[in-house]
């Protein structure tokens, strides 16, 4: 029976003697895996720290995965590439330039995330994990169309780029995703790290295809119920369909997958919708299953009411799947023993 692991996002602490504490904190309850985020002002300011952090985190047992947290923008802290690469930001179709987000097509910001990878390499890390790439896709504009791309989109079509997001626009989207993150995964795989992706679930209309690329080995999704601003979801009913789709697309490819469970701006007395959304990404066939993000998010602007119950719930959550799937093991054990 495929093992169950349970992990969490963990970021807005650089400070060795309290990860160490936090890590321990994990192991003490069983969790597996956490996501450590390695944004461009970490890489300026706590490359020594990075490593030292995912060395303790691996001494308590933990699987590390390295997010590439906000280097090409949203989701994610500021990157500095772009201040040294103007001609990398994404371009709206109104002309309007996105301020903190790069284009996919530009080569500067295929070395630059080359590099980055070689840096997190240097932690020994085994996992990278790249988070909701997108397009900013609006009713009025889109993205890209920067100089590179316009050039790339006549080169490929024969034409002019419409200012319209035509077909042939979403398909070239694609087609830049796809060609960016066939080319940093095929580099990330090629110094034997494992590839995986987290897509929102408003960009699975092109994002899915990523699940086609060689060396993008997990494919998972967030589908966070939202209580604040989606009041009438129900989270058990919610996650579930939305989970139960990706994994079925995921296990016809071979890949792994994985799903999030939202753990941030969760609203005073909503806190035990953490235990069904875990109960419904368990039952709709996910066997990983990780949290946004430690004790609430009570380090960012959009932290959790009440963070102590939202972890509580959260650890009490993680540990009921956690049983239910040992205890599904123990039943199968004794059927064939004949015990049952």
């Amino acid at each position: 029976m495929e093992r169950i692991k349970t992990g969490v996002a963990y970021h807005g602490n650089r400070i060795i003697k309290h990860v160490a504490e936090d890590m321990a904190e994990l192991a003490r309850n069983n969790m597996d895996v956490v996501v450590h985020m390695f944004s461009h002002n970490d890489w300026d300011r706590h490359v020594g720290v990075m490593k030292e952090i995912c060395n303790i985190s691996e001494y308590y047992g933990l699987e590390v995965w390295i997010d590439n947290w906000g280097i090409g923008g949203p989701p994610g802290d500021k990157s500095h590439f772009l201040q040294y690469h103007p001609e990398a930001h994404q371009v709206y179709s109104n002309g309007t330039v996105d301020p903190v987000s790069s284009c996919y097509n530009s080569p500067a910001f295929v070395d630059f995330t080359k590099s980055w990878i070689e840096t997190v390499k240097g932690f020994g890390t085994k996992k990278i994990f790249w988070d909701e790439p997108h397009f900013k896709i609006h009713s009025d504009r889109f993205t890209c169309c920067c100089p590179t791309c316009k050039k790339l989109f006549e080169e490929k079509y024969g034409k002019p780029m419409p200012t319209e997001r035509t077909d042939e626009v979403a398909e070239f989207q694609i087609w830049s995703l796809l060609n960016y993150f066939n080319t940093v995964c095929d580099y990330a795989a090629s110094m034997e790290i494992e590839n995986s992706v987290c897509v929102m679930l408003h960009t699975l209309d092109y994002a899915r295809q990523l699940m086609s690329l060689p060396n993008l080995h997990d494919f998972g999704i967030d589908p966070y119920w939202q209580p604040r601003s989606h009041p009438e979801r129900d989270p058990y009913t919610f996650v579930y369909g939305e989970s139960r789709k990706i994994i079925t697309e995921t296990e016809q490819l071979g890949k792994k997958n994985h799903i999030w469970i939202q753990g941030y701006n969760i609203p005073a007395g909503k806190e035990d919708d953490i235990i069904l959304a875990t109960d419904a990404a368990y039952d709709a066939g996910a066997r990983t299953l990780i949290n946004w993000a430690y004790r609430g998010s009570e380090s960012n602007t959009y932290k959790s009411d009440k963070c102590d119950r939202v972890w509580a719930a959260m650890c009490q959550a993680f540990e009921r799947v956690r049983n239910r799937h040992f205890d599904a093991i123990r039943e199968a054990r004794l059927r064939e023993l004949g015990r049952l």
